[in-house]
């Protein structure tokens, strides 16, 4: 749920006919809503998400219509996560063949509005752990593989959609006379690393504290198995906290110690950062691809402003590696620039 927040919006429309099949399942359980149904501020996808009060407590209603939407993957990974004691929302109905779930309500407590440049002392460590529990704990045997063919193909989105669409005139021939040596260099980096689970949308809009200092998790249904350091690197390079290098730096060593065992004996730390920082760059190329197919494509505008942020992580690590100064010379022309 790549969601801007999960505080409860108005009411939601009395003639949705996916909410009023929703209230028919619920109905048909014995479960009698004691309030309406009110929007929780969304996400990138088609899923939607509703709070209510039922039985006194307050719970949420996820729907997720097929066939573009799927909600067994959602109960596949909840199921992996709950069962290495990490907080996923616990389901406690589920309509798989109508894309519905009732669901444990995690609060509005998000990392997002917690985190700032003042407490990141306090909060920074706990999600270093739950990191280390997802890449070592979690059970990812079955899961999609992080392979060569996803991790290029979601690099790809950045010259489909950005350049194809929202820099539509640049000339590109100068790009793709580098990008499939540069996305290719990215791509092995990442293949070369230690893999285990991977949340794969794993920052402060998806994280919440929750009773008990307990770190809810949610949106975790495009998970699969892949490079240990992904889940971390979506975590520094955030959408809404540009933190300093130097303490970049610092977490990533740290991190790599947090994870112990193979990583911290045989990566060293110039290795470790390296991984993360090509790491980086495929995601950040990734994100601002989807951002601008999310505008184009999908009609959510709001994505669009975001771009800059992602733009700049990847001018500022490409900046500190030579053997790719033709890539950065591309992406700081003007026609290429957000």
């Amino acid at each position: 749920m790549e969601t801007s927040g999960q505080t409860s919006g108005p009411s939601a429309p009395t003639t949705d006919q996916r909410l009023e099949q929703a209230q028919i399942w619920l109905q048909s359980l014995g479960i009698d809503l004691q309030s309406d149904l009110s929007v929780i501020a969304g996400d990138a996808s088609f899923r939607r998400y509703f709070r209510a009060t039922v039985d006194g407590q307050p719970r949420v209603l996820m729907d997720a219509p097929p066939p573009g939407e799927d909600v067994q993957p959602f109960i596949d990974i909840n199921r992996r996560l709950r069962a290495a004691n990490l907080h996923a929302p616990e389901i406690l109905h589920a309509d798989r063949k109508n894309g519905y779930l009732l669901l444990e309500d995690l609060g509005d407590d998000l990392y997002r509005r917690l985190l700032d440049r003042h407490n990141f002392a306090i909060h920074i460590p706990p999600l270093f752990q739950v990191l280390k529990n997802l890449a070592l704990a979690v059970n990812s045997n079955a899961l999609p593989e992080y392979d060569a063919g996803l991790l290029k193909s979601e690099m790809d989105l950045f010259p489909d959609w950005y350049l194809g669409r929202h820099r539509s005139t640049m000339p590109r021939g100068q790009f793709n006379a580098v990008w499939g040596d540069f996305s290719g260099r990215l791509v092995a980096s990442a293949l070369d690393q230690p893999r285990g689970f991977v949340h794969r949308d794993f920052h402060s809009s998806n994280l919440l504290k929750c009773a008990g200092n307990s770190v809810g998790i949610i949106d975790f249904q495009d998970a699969v198995k892949g490079p240990v350091s992904y889940d971390f690197i979506s975590l520094i390079w955030d959408r809404y906290i540009d933190w300093p290098r130097a303490q970049i730096e610092s977490w990533m060593e740290e991190f790599r110690h947090v994870l112990g065992g193979d990583v911290s004996r045989h990566i060293g730390p110039q290795q470790w950062q390296h991984y993360c920082d090509l790491m980086g760059l495929q995601r950040n190329f990734k994100v601002v691809g989807i951002f601008a197919r999310l505008h184009y494509r999908d009609g959510k505008n709001g994505y669009i402003e975001m771009i800059p942020r992602f733009f700049q992580y990847i001018t500022s690590t490409l900046r500190r590696y030579p053997e790719f100064a033709e890539m950065l010379d591309i992406l700081e022309q003007d026609s290429c620039a957000p």
